[in-house]
C-alpha cells in the first residue's frame, strides 16, 4: 500500500521504509487504512491497514501451521536465529530510535532505553532459555519405584497486545521468549504506534524467522482485540486496568492463560537521611522520563517533614531546568504527549487538583512553544488524598509532594491505592531501605532508583500487585508462562500407593507409615 513519506526529521529512515513496514501487516486486500500521526508535528507520517476479525482469524490459521514446524525446530537453532536478531538490532539501533521518536513523540533517551532493553532481554533469554525449557527430572514419593519428568510445551499461538508508550520493548521483549519457547505469535500494536513492532518483526524476518511464525495485525483494539483473544491460546497484554479486566475476563471465559501488566499510581518515599544530591535528579528521572508516560514512573512523593522544604525547593528548581526539544538527538529530557486527547486528560487532572485546593509549584500548562503536544514538568503540593491527582493514574509529567512524620505513615499512605506496580525508597541506609521496600504493596520496589534498576534486573520477575495486573515478565516466569507443563511418570516397581508382594492393606499401611517417617528425616530427599 502507499503511504505518505515520513517528515524529514528522522535522519536514519531510508526512503520507503515505512511503506515497506506497512506492507508487512497481516491484512486482506482493499482494507481501509489508519493514518499514523507524528506527535512532534501532528502531521501524518504513514498509513497501515485497518485489519478485520477475518484478518485476525486468517493470521492465526497460518500461524498454527507455521508453529507446528517451529516448535519442532531444535532449541539450539531457535537460539542461533534469535542471536542474529540480537546483533541486527544493535547494528540498526539508530533506525529503531528514529522510528520511536517519530511515531511516539519520544525524546531519544527513553527511545534508547527501549531499544537496548530489548537487546538485553533477548540476551538474557538466549542465555537462560535452553536450561529453563529442557526436560527436568522431578522427585517422586518413593525412590527407586517411580521416575518422573517435567516437560515444557509451547501453548501454540500467543496473542501479544502492546501499548503506545513503549511500543518497541513492550512488544518485542514479550515476543522473544514466546518464540524461544516454540510458539507462533500474533502481535497487535496500538494503532497509534504500529511501526515499532513492524520494524522489530522485520529484523526477526531478516534473522531467518520462518514465514507466519510472527505476524502483526494493525487495527483498533476494540474492533479486533476480542477476535484475537478468541482465536489464540495465550494472551500477553500491557495497558490500562480497565481494558486489562476485559482481556482477563475474556481469556478466563475461554479457559486460556493470560498475563496482564496494567496501570500504576507509584509512590516514592524519601527518608530524612536521603542524599538529596542524588535523590532529586533520581526522582526527577523517575517522574518525567518519557513525559511521565511510563507505567512504572513515580506520581506521588512522600518526604520526611524534616527535609520536605529543602527537597521541594531543590526538586522544583531541577524540574524547571529540564530541557524540552523535538531534536532527534539526546538533548531533550521530556517527551511529547502522544495525542491531543491525552494532553487534555493530563491537564484536566492538574486543573481539578488546583480547583480543589492544591498548590501549583511549577508547570501546569501545555507548551505549544516547544511542539503541539508538550506539557510542562508539573509539581503540586497541598494535595488531599481524595483528589483525582492522588488516586488515579495521570500518565504525564505531573507529580504531587506530600509530607510524613513516621516511616509507618509513609508506608501506609504509599500502600493506600488500588494499584501496586512500582514504588521506590530513597535513603543512605540501604538495609533500612530494603526493609521498608519489602513492606510496600507493589510488584517491584527500587531503593535509591526509580525504575531502571528493577526493570533491568532481568533475572527477577516484573509485574503488578492489586489492580496493576497478574502474571510476570522477565525472569523464569517471563518465559515459562508461554509454556504448558506436562508430567510423565514411569512406574518401575509395583503399582503406586498399593500393596506389593501379596501383602494386605493393613500391613501395607504400617510399612508405608514407617517409610514416610524415615523419608521426612532424610534431608536431601523431597
Amino acid at each position: 500500500m502507499t503511504t505518505t513519506s515520513p517528515i524529514g526529521l528522522a535522519p536514519h529512515l531510508g526512503a520507503g521504509l515505512l511503506d515497506r513496514l506497512a506492507d508487512m501487516a497481516a491484512a486482506g486486500p482493499g482494507r481501509r487504512s489508519i493514518p499514523i500521526v507524528a506527535p512532534f508535528t501532528e502531521s501524518e507520517i504513514g498509513r497501515v491497514p485497518e485489519a478485520t476479525g477475518d484478518d485476525v482469524r486468517a493470521a492465526v490459521e497460518r500461524a498454527r501451521i507455521a508453529q507446528n514446524l517451529w516448535s519442532r525446530t531444535p532449541i539450539r537453532e531457535r537460539v542461533r536465529l534469535l542471536s542474529r536478531f540480537h546483533d541486527l538490532l544493535i547494528d540498526r539501533a539508530d533506525t529503531a530510535l528514529d522510528i520511536l521518536q517519530l511515531e511516539a513523540g519520544k525524546a531519544r533517551i527513553p527511545a534508547f532505553e527501549e531499544v537496548y532493553d530489548t537487546v538485553a532481554t533477548t540476551r538474557y533469554y538466549l542465555k537462560t532459555g535452553p536450561a529453563l525449557l529442557r526436560r527436568r527430572r522431578r522427585a517422586v514419593s518413593f525412590p527407586g519405584m517411580t521416575t518422573a519428568y517435567e516437560y515444557r510445551h509451547p501453548h501454540g499461538v500467543v496473542g501479544s497486545i502492546s501499548p503506545w508508550n513503549f511500543p518497541f520493548t513492550l512488544a518485542i521483549s514479550d515476543i522473544i521468549p514466546a518464540l524461544l519457547a516454540g510458539n507462533a505469535v500474533i502481535g497487535k500494536p496500538d494503532e497509534k504506534t504500529p511501526f515499532s513492532m513492524l520494524y522489530g518483526a522485520s529484523l526477526l524476518a531478516q534473522a531467518g524467522l520462518p514465514d507466519h511464525v510472527l505476524q502483526v495485525v494493525t487495527g483498533h483494539g476494540p474492533e479486533i482485540g476480542p477476535d484475537l483473544i478468541d482465536a489464540v491460546d495465550f494472551v500477553m497484554f500491557t495497558g490500562s486496568t480497565e481494558v486489562g479486566r476485559q482481556v482477563a475476563t475474556q481469556a478466563a471465559h475461554r479457559l486460556i492463560g493470560c498475563s496482564v501488566e496494567l496501570g500504576g499510581k507509584n509512590a516514592a518515599i524519601v527518608m530524612k537521611d536521603a542524599d538529596l544530591d542524588k535523590t532529586v535528579p533520581g526522582i526527577a528521572r523517575a517522574v518525567f522520563a518519557n513525559g511521565g508516560q511510563l507505567c512504572i514512573s513515580m506520581e506521588r512523593i512522600y518526604v520526611d517533614e524534616a527535609i520536605r522544604g529543602e527537597f521541594t525547593e531543590r526538586f522544583v528548581t531541577h524540574a524547571r531546568d529540564l530541557p524540552m526539544t523535538t531534536a532527534f538527538d539526546f538533548s531533550s529530557a521530556l517527551s511529547s504527549m502522544i495525542t491531543r486527547e491525552h494532553l487534555e486528560k493530563v491537564h484536566s487532572h492538574v486543573e481539578e487538583a488546583i480547583a480543589s485546593g492544591a498548590t501549583l509549584l511549577t508547570g501546569g500548562k501545555p507548551r505549544p512553544d516547544v511542539a503541539p503536544l508538550f506539557y510542562d514538568p508539573t509539581i503540586l503540593t497541598d494535595v488531599d488524598d481524595t483528589m483525582l491527582i492522588c488516586r488515579d493514574e495521570t500518565f504525564g509529567p505531573v507529580v504531587s509532594i506530600y509530607g510524613y512524620g513516621t516511616v509507618e505513615e509513609a508506608v501506609a499512605r504509599a500502600n493506600d491505592s488500588h494499584l501496586g506496580l512500582n514504588h521506590s525508597v530513597w535513603t543512605r541506609n540501604t538495609g533500612l531501605g530494603v526493609d521498608v521496600a519489602s513492606r510496600l504493596e507493589a510488584g517491584t520496589v527500587g531503593v535509591n532508583d526509580g525504575y531502571a534498576a528493577v526493570w533491568s534486573s532481568y533475572d527477577a520477575p516484573m509485574g503488578g500487585m492489586k489492580l496493576s495486573g497478574t502474571g510476570r515478565r522477565h525472569g523464569a516466569e517471563g518465559l515459562l508462562k508461554y509454556t504448558e507443563s506436562q508430567t510423565v511418570a514411569v512406574q518401575k516397581v509395583g503399582p503406586a500407593f498399593a500393596p506389593v508382594w501379596g501383602m494386605g492393606y493393613p500391613t501395607y499401611q504400617r510399612i508405608l507409615g514407617r517409610a514416610l517417617r524415615i523419608l521426612r528425616r532424610v534431608p536431601f530427599y523431597k
